[in-house]
């Protein structure tokens, strides 16, 4: 098959795949025939979301989810350009998350396209801050310290899917956690955290290596300096991921971030729940009641605290180009390769390259203002799922 289209590096080019695999990259040659794309759109890698918590309806915190819905999911996330993601499961009852992860577990043995996108579970709490404001969502009843032998019994049941933890260093034992996970490798965050500078440097030195959504999960007030945001942001071995969907962080917060951090140490994440893609309204994250503003706000009822997002991930990418001044290029990177690298895919996702698994977007671009369309999703065994 012959897919057509511009890199970021504005090349255009015509990518032969070959039973799911990229096995040449060369300049067009307009004599020659393509299956897919145009000179017009650009040919980018496929999206990798480490932070989906549902979609369209469906929720992979809701033990009543069945493995069917999740297929469901996966299809249609595949449409806003997501190819790869880690279902996201927030803090419950050590029954509710095994439930959680049971459902996950039978639908990616069930079907090889779940199979295929996801990249691994990611287990946002229970072992987070009980404070409120850095605690978000998360029901405070179900948080507790960090506890490696429940962990173990949830990585079991996961069948070692289990790939990202997500938690707060504040706890005394979380230290020895951390040693524990990076010896499993398991990628360590610090996030929904009331942590001190100096817990945070133990976090890191114990292996830690991504803050999760920085700058939320956080008080509304702190310290001017020290504080757990500058000391996050000022550790060069920690990645960040940022939610840029205009609600959770303002505009000059995110350029100043990525700044920071760099284009290169810098992960999109949507943390959509599963009111994302549906209208306004009430919904349910877990056993959580939250609110869907006409703004597209996810507010927890009666609160100023944010529940998540119904962010897709190409409006992620143009507003990051918005917000922060970076390219294309820089924009797109911090939802493919960085993630890609973060978990340790190698060359298995989140770059176009000869020998990679072709998993490839096709999209529009719209420099100003930034607006990313998707206009054509291909992944094995190389079907349109989305044609506009």
């Amino acid at each position: 098959m012959r897919i057509r289209g511009k890199l970021t590096s504005e090349e255009t080019v015509d990518l032969t795949v070959t039973d799911g695999t990229i096995t040449a990259i060369e300049p067009v040659r307009p004599n020659l025939p393509c299956d897919a794309g145009s000179e017009s759109l650009y040919l980018l890698p496929g999206f990798l979301d480490l932070q989906l918590n549902g979609y369209l309806g469906i929720d992979f915190n809701a033990p009543s989810t069945h493995p069917e819905e999740i297929l469901e999911a996966t299809r249609r996330v595949r449409e806003t350009g997501v190819t790869g993601f880690c279902p996201t499961i927030i803090t419950g009852s050590s029954e509710h998350i095994e439930a959680c992860i049971s459902t996950l577990v039978s639908a990616i043995d069930r079907y090889p396209e779940v199979a295929a996108a996801v990249l691994g579970l990611h287990i946002e709490g229970p072992y987070i801050s009980l404070e409120d404001g850095p605690r978000g969502a998360h029901p405070k009843a179900d948080v507790r310290p960090p506890d490696w032998a429940e962990f173990q019994r949830w990585q079991s049941l996961a069948e070692g899917r289990i790939c990202l933890v997500t938690l707060s260093p504040e706890w005394p034992e979380a230290v020895e956690f951390i040693r524990l996970a990076r010896q499993a490798g398991i990628v360590v965050a610090i996030g929904h955290t009331a942590a001190t500078p100096r817990q945070i440097q133990a976090a890191i030195d114990a292996g830690a290596q991504l803050s999760t959504h920085l700058g939320n999960g956080s008080h509304a007030r702190i310290d001017r300096h020290p504080n757990y945001i500058w000391e996050q942001l000022a550790d060069d071995r920690l990645s960040a991921s940022l939610i840029v969907d205009g609600h959770h962080l303002p505009p000059s917060v995110v350029k100043c971030f990525v700044r920071v951090k760099s284009p290169s140490r810098t992960i999109l994440v949507t943390d959509a729940i599963a009111a994302a893609g549906l209208p306004s309204g009430k919904y349910y994250l877990g056993n959580v009641e939250v609110e869907v503003t006409p703004a597209r706000r996810v507010n927890l009822p009666g609160t100023p605290y944010l529940a998540g997002s119904v962010l897709e991930m190409p409006t992620a990418i143009a507003l990051t180009v918005a917000y922060a001044g970076v390219s294309l290029r820089e924009a797109v990177r911090m939802a493919t390769a960085n993630p890609s690298e973060l978990l340790g895919l190698g060359e298995k996702r989140g770059s176009i390259q000869v020998g990679q698994r072709a998993d490839l977007v096709l999209a529009s671009w719209q420099p100003d203002p930034p607006s990313l369309q998707v206009a054509e999703v291909l992944t094995a065994p190389f079907l349109p799922l989305l044609s506009n």
